[in-house]
């Protein structure tokens, strides 16, 4: 009797079947290595970028050269500074173990087509990062690509270069010899070129103030660059003199030595000069820095002056006939009798000129006075002058006992008693009318009031009607054609100065 079954393999579309699925599972996890391999344990990182140029997802993470994780994401972030950036989110395998959080993660390239690849540099903190944690933007680097290196050599750069290159070409060519022999003395330079360079590095040496005052004089030297040059030259042309005559400048050499000794004992002898020619400069620096202000001035005095001084031989002579005649007057015996004689009427003219002024230049009374004097007395009449007239028909008073104008002898003033003809008469007599007050303004009272009734300031009797005071209440001002006060720098006095002062009451502005 025959056995019934077959074996699995006998069978075609079994084995096919089984075939075909193990190949598509292959082809998964090969399709899906690039995300890690499926049932491996694994942990997230994630960091920001300023710039993830050619990082892509799936690309390794590295440690020690070793893989440890890809990268699983790359999206656009807006980073803590403001500028956008990227954030990239790691899968690290368990076995990488847990990472510190002082660790750094550089952006490598794999190759020079430009793949990267994510490098992390383990630190030594204790703390590490958590799952799904953010590393800080100061901890990522991003080094500098082979094509970002190149693009430093633009077209300007290159041309730069080339002649860079062709200078250091043209400088070296056919110095092999002095290269060769500089190489050979370098190491001596070198030697005491180290103490030179530790003295000048020294803060004590202030090397930086040193050059910083030589940019200053060379820029005070700049203007007057030209005269330095042309003083270079003279003094080529003296040495060049020297040279012809090696001798002669030995001579002066040897007979320095007693020159140089006569000359410190001479200074000691010119310090206090030195001294007072210190503080004389000092003075005359002090009036040099008035000259750009004066000078004009003074020039402008100097062209003025030059003519004159053309004329200045003909006025000497005439002024020395001057000094002669006064140096005879010095010499005669009678002149200082006439000097303190004039000092005397000075003295006396004085006061009366400080009085009398201010009616002549304040009030203007001279000229009121003389302008029609000449007609006052000239002016004919029947019986002789109009003035003789006039004091002739002065008003005769009906009794012939009382006082009158032109009557002598009175024994009381004139005080409105009857008269056959004419005005009556009262006596009014004002003695020293004011021209000023005290402060120098105008108070010209004679002329400037009508006729007064009454003022006199020792006779109370109501019915005496005379003016004997010689001041009028209250400041009368100027004159038609008189001043305000005083002209400016003018002395003068309200009050005669001489003879018997006026009582204070009567002195009244």
């Amino acid at each position: 009797m025959r056995r019934s079954g077959n074996s699995i393999v006998a069978n075609p579309v079994l084995v096919g079947a089984t075939t075909t699925l193990v190949v598509i599972i292959a082809v998964f996890l090969a399709y899906n290595a690039n995300k890690g391999l499926p049932f491996v344990p694994t942990t997230q990182l994630k960091f920001y970028v300023s710039s993830g140029a050619n990082l892509l997802p799936g690309n390794d993470v590295r440690e020690g050269g070793q893989r440890v994780g890809l990268v699983e994401e790359m999206v656009p972030r807006r980073l803590p500074d403001g500028r956008v950036g990227a954030l990239v989110t790691l899968k690290l395998d368990k076995v990488a173990g847990d990472i510190p959080v002082d660790s750094r993660f550089s952006l490598r390239p794999r190759s020079v087509l430009g793949l990267k690849y994510v490098e992390i540099t383990r630190g030594k903190s204790k703390s590490e990062f958590e799952t799904g944690g953010t590393v800080p933007p100061d901890q990522v680097r991003y080094p500098v690509d082979l094509d970002q290196f190149y693009s430093i050599f633009d077209k300007k750069t290159r041309t730069g270069v080339q002649g860079n290159l062709r200078g250091f070409g043209d400088t070296f060519a056919t110095r092999g010899e002095s290269i060769n022999e500089t190489l050979q003395i370098a190491p001596n330079f070198l030697m005491h070129l180290e103490p030179v360079a530790k003295t000048l590095a020294d803060t004590d040496t202030q090397l930086p103030r040193f050059f910083k005052e030589l940019g200053d004089a060379t820029r005070i030297l700049a203007p007057v660059a030209d005269r330095y040059a042309r003083q270079f030259t003279r003094a080529a042309n003296t040495f060049e003199a020297w040279s012809r005559y090696p001798d002669r400048l030995q001579d002066t050499i040897e007979r320095q030595a007693p020159t140089m000794d006569a000359g410190i004992e001479s200074f000691r002898v010119q310090r206090p000069f030195l001294r007072d020619l210190r503080s004389f400069s000092i003075s005359l620096r002090r009036a040099s820095d008035t000259f750009p202000r004066t000078l004009p001035r003074i020039t402008s005095a100097l062209q003025t002056g030059i003519p004159v001084l053309g004329r200045q031989p003909e006025i000497n002579v005439e002024l020395e006939k001057t000094f002669r005649s006064l140096a005879e007057l010095m010499e005669d015996p009678g002149t200082p009798y006439a000097l303190r004689s004039l000092t005397r009427l000075v003295g006396i003219l004085n006061p009366l000129v400080k009085f009398v002024g201010p009616y002549v230049t304040t009030c203007n009374y001279f000229n009121y006075a003389f302008t029609n004097l000449g007609e006052h007395i000239t002016e004919p009449d029947p019986t002789g002058l109009s003035q003789r007239t006039l004091l002739n028909q002065a008003p005769r008073p009906v009794n012939p006992a009382d006082p009158s104008l032109g009557s002598l002898g009175a024994r009381r003033p004139v005080n409105g008693e009857p008269v056959t003809s004419g005005p009556v008469a009262n006596f009014h007599t004002s003695v020293y009318p004011a021209a000023i007050d005290h402060k120098g303004n105008a108070d010209c009272e004679g002329g400037q009031r009508g006729y007064a009734e009454k003022l006199t300031a020792y006779n109370t009797d109501p019915k005496l009607k005379i003016v004997t005071d010689p001041r009028i209440p209250g400041n009368q001002g100027p004159t038609f054609t008189g001043r305000a006060r005083v002209p400016e720098g003018q002395t003068f006095s309200r009050n005669p100065l001489l003879g018997p002062p006026l009582p204070a009451e009567l002195d009244t502005p």
